[in-house]
């Protein structure tokens, strides 16, 4: 056992490749040894990926910045010996939290309607219309499919069916606050309870207008390096 042990021992040293019709086998397993990489630099907004770049703090190669999403952005090199590529810095936006198809009490909507979406005129109409609703009156609304009415508060002591706004253009935070926040259509929807929730309505085009953002912003940020060829951004 023990010489059958050094035998295997001092095979381990002894690998060869022998060619086997048209095929390479090697008598050992082979692992690849991998070319270091560095970790991963994560910030949350394109001013501190903007101020990277423009630094060359890792040296002055060749970079690509890749608009992922409108939430991430990703800076890499070329590919190495082994296709594998240095990721050098990502940016992650730092975005409040709300939930769209989520059916919320007239408080939280509100509060989440003043906390995580810009000022506009038809979120101004539904503060005045979630803000006003009679709790004891709410169960009584009209639905003809697409339009809805409430029973709510118009005065000091007037009560009277207002119409729930329908499709209503709304601009949430969910990009970076650098950038323009996109605007888009949102059904608005209430029930008995009362009740009010958002849905999503424009398809997810609203990404496609913060990607472009975003590329704009960084470009016009970072026009020097792009002009010197060092940079290349794609979204």
């Amino acid at each position: 056992m023990i010489k059958s042990a050094f035998e295997y021992l001092v095979g381990l040293g002894n690998t060869r490749i022998e060619t086997i019709g048209d095929q390479k086998f090697a008598t050992q397993p082979l692992h690849p040894v991998k070319m270091a990489t560095p970790a991963t630099i994560l910030v949350h907004s394109l001013s501190g990926l903007v101020e990277y770049l423009q630094s060359e703090f890792d040296g002055p190669d060749s970079l690509m910045v890749h608009v992922n999403s409108p939430t991430e952005v990703e800076c890499f090199s070329n590919f190495n010996r082994d296709f594998a590529r240095n990721r050098l810095i990502k940016a992650q936006a730092m975005l409040p939290e709300f939930s769209f198809e989520r059916w919320l009490d007239p408080e939280s909507f509100n509060i989440k309607l003043q906390s995580c979406f810009v000022p506009n005129f038809d979120r101004e109409v539904m503060l005045k219309v979630v803000g006003n609703i009679k709790e004891d009156a709410v169960k009584t609304y009209g639905d003809d499919g697409v339009s809805q009415t409430v029973t709510a508060k118009t005065g000091v002591a007037t009560m009277e069916q207002v119409v729930v706004p329908n499709p209503v253009v709304l601009a949430p935070y969910r990009t970076f606050v650098e950038v323009e926040q996109p605007a888009s259509e949102f059904i608005f929807r209430m029930q008995s309870g009362p009740k009010c929730a958002l849905f999503e309505a424009d398809g997810g085009a609203w990404k496609l207008k913060a990607m472009q953002s975003i590329k704009d912003y960084l470009h016009v940020a970072l026009d020097k390096e792009v002009d010197a060829g060092r940079l290349v951004i794609i979204a």
